[in-house]
């Protein structure tokens, strides 16, 4: 059997193979025609609201277009030209710097114990050009025979190009650039023009026979792409200002520049401010004979990136890209390797696309449960997981978390309940050893301990008959001991007691034995009785009259539901005058069909924790 499940899985794995190296080797040796054209449908999420914005102020499609487009390459030329006339400026200014440099480097060298002055490639013959003597006269050298020589220096004049050469070598130059910026921007173009009709055709494409799931995933795209976008432009476009300002204060020549490369550098992920900064910082150190400019401005940027990436980035988009810190990481590395430097700026984009589709499709669902922000695991998942491995720590601080913002039947019925049902279900199957059931016990006594206020849910107990047996009976001996043989005094006011009984399965018990823990979380005084304990006699200074309301709870509703009835009726004979509720558990994972569980005889029906919890503070108030 198993051979032929090999065999059978073997072709789809290959296959699978195949389609991912086929669709690397499409994205790596087609990056000259994919790269222009996904600028160019980035660059349409940036620029669609704009467009939008003006054809509702009247314009036609067209002009709007035009305006739009216009504003970006007057935008990008702007930029460009402040980052080359500030270039220009600073290279023009370097050469009065270079005393500093040198005494700096042969400081720094001192300290390093000659490491600096020792290093080689590109870093090494930079450092000796600021330190060497460019006196521009050739030094004596001493010969063994004594005598002394002079070098002659000898320059090599390469020939002068002629008009044509040097006009070749400009167009070869800026011909690569110029041309993609052309693609980009005449795509652009038809992408706005033809924006509803590529969607169109895209959803007619791609849509098959569920039309809706692709149009909500391509609107959904479309709006978190603009959304991003257009923050993360303000938010750079403020931070650059912001750093422009603070240099221009500091007094650090070139302001412009260090301003302008951070609001550009900034759209790669984690590194492009640090790369500003890095080199702001190193022409304040060369500018200035001490260290305090030099400082001032790495301490600006690092102030600067901390406010805006710890408070306003969060806050506008931080939690709108649905991607997990990792993935970024983890995407930026992989199309940079893919299309350089292009890539490394569009990663985050890119990678969202591909999350936002895994998100509708379900063929691409594992690029959501690998780069999405939502937790891989539900957290009854996690819960019944850390439980195997008897991790009940983890479990505890994850349940104080929640329940910071939620209280604890709502985590009773969002958590607890159904990661007990993922362990009866293995436990049913046989599939988990008696070493695994040992710690799913002792976990789920602990946690339940722990957050009903015991504070030694941390003692050592006794193994235990694992999931379906004596878990509850467990917590409700420990519980009476506490609180004595009958679960308190009965020298309370009358109609104070809420009574839970617990019907048919022992799993039944662990269900009432929580909710006696909610009520009583709840200042509730709530007890537990056992099905087969009420035709027992009443513990000696028992009255009825304290009774104010008894809950039949049931895991099994359908099979319970002709016992729970029968029930109901016995004791309105014995109770007349308490409140019948019943509190159905069955399974969230099998959605039982419960139309048929009818109860006549009771005041309430439930089917979470949280509700019936409500309902008994009504009926104990009114």
């Amino acid at each position: 059997m198993s051979d032929s499940l090999t065999s059978r899985n073997l072709p789809s794995a290959v296959a699978g193979l195949v389609g991912t190296a086929t669709v690397l080797a499409l994205l790596y040796f087609g990056r000259d025609v994919l790269i222009p054209i996904t600028l160019a449908f980035i660059f349409s999420f940036l620029i669609a609201p704009f467009v939008r914005a003006l054809r509702h102020l009247g314009l036609g499609q067209t002009l709007s277009v035009c305006t739009g487009v216009l504003l970006v390459t007057v935008t990008l030329l702007a930029i460009g030209a402040v980052i080359v006339q500030q270039v220009g400026a600073m290279g023009a200014s370097l050469p009065q710097y270079q005393d500093t440099i040198a005494s700096k480097i042969e400081k720094l060298d001192e300290l390093t114990r000659g490491t600096i002055g020792s290093l080689g490639g590109p870093a090494g013959q930079l450092i000796e050009h600021f330190t060497q003597d460019n006196g521009g006269s050739a030094q004596p050298v001493l010969q063994s025979d004594g005598s002394v020589k002079t070098p002659v220096l000898v320059e090599i004049h390469e020939p002068a190009l002629k008009p044509f050469q040097l006009l070749g070598k400009v167009v070869a130059s800026v011909w690569p650039p110029l041309e993609t910026a052309g693609i980009v921007f005449v795509v652009l173009i038809f992408v706005l023009l033809e924006h509803e009709s590529l969607r169109d055709r895209f959803i007619r494409l791609a849509g098959g026979g569920d039309l809706r799931a692709t149009t909500i995933a391509v609107n959904d795209a479309g709006e978190r792409l603009s959304r991003f976008f257009i923050s993360q432009f303000l938010v750079n476009l403020a931070t650059g200002l912001s750093v422009w300002l603070g240099l221009t204060l500091i007094g650090l020549s070139q302001a412009l520049l260090w301003g302008t490369m951070t609001a550009v550098l900034r759209f790669i992920p984690y590194l492009g401010v640090w790369m500003a900064a890095f080199c702001a910082t190193l022409l304040a150190a060369a500018i200035d004979p001490g260290w305090s400019m030099a400082l001032m401005t790495l301490g600006l940027f690092l102030a600067v990136e901390i406010i805006v990436a710890q408070t306003i980035e969060p806050k506008l988009y931080g939690h709108t890209t649905g991607l997990s810190p990792l993935s970024v990481v983890v995407s930026a590395i992989f199309w940079s390797w893919i299309w350089g430097p292009v890539g490394l700026v569009l990663s985050t984009p890119l990678t969202l696309c591909l999350v936002v589709a895994g998100r509708y499709i379900r063929a691409l669902k594992v690029l959501e449960i690998m780069f999405g922000e939502l937790p891989a695991l539900t957290m009854p998942q996690n819960f019944y997981q850390r439980a195997l491995s008897g991790d009940a720590h983890e479990i505890i601080t994850s349940a104080k978390r929640y329940m910071q913002h939620k209280t604890l039947a709502e985590y009773c019925d969002g958590v607890l309940l159904p990661a007990l049902h993922l362990a009866h279900f293995d436990l049913k199957d046989q599939s988990i050893t008696p070493e695994e059931e040992e710690k799913v016990t002792s976990s789920i006594i602990s946690v339940i301990e722990a957050l009903s206020g015991n504070p030694k849910w941390w003692k050592k107990r006794k193994r235990s008959s694992v999931l379906a047996g004596g878990i509850g009976r467990q917590l409700r001996e420990q519980r009476i001991s506490v609180s004595g043989e009958w679960q308190g005094s009965f020298d309370v006011p009358a109609g104070s007691v809420v009574l839970s009984i617990g019907l048919g399965k022992q799993s039944a018990e662990l269900a009432t034995e929580i909710l006696v823990r909610i009520l009583r979380e709840q200042k509730i005084d709530a007890r537990s009785r056992a099905a087969d304990e009420l035709d027992l006699a009443p513990p000696p200074g028992a009255s009825p009259e304290l009774v104010s309301i008894i809950i039949l709870v049931s895991v099994d509703p359908l099979n319970d539901c002709e016992q729970m009835t029968a029930m109901l009726e016995g004791i309105h004979e014995r109770i007349p005058h308490a409140k019948q509720f019943v509190l159905l558990l069955p399974s969230p994972f099998e959605n039982p069909d419960l139309k048929t569980c009818v109860f006549p005889g009771a005041d309430h029906v439930s089917r979470s924790y949280d509700d019936v919890l409500h309902s008994c503070q009504i009926a104990m108030k009114g």
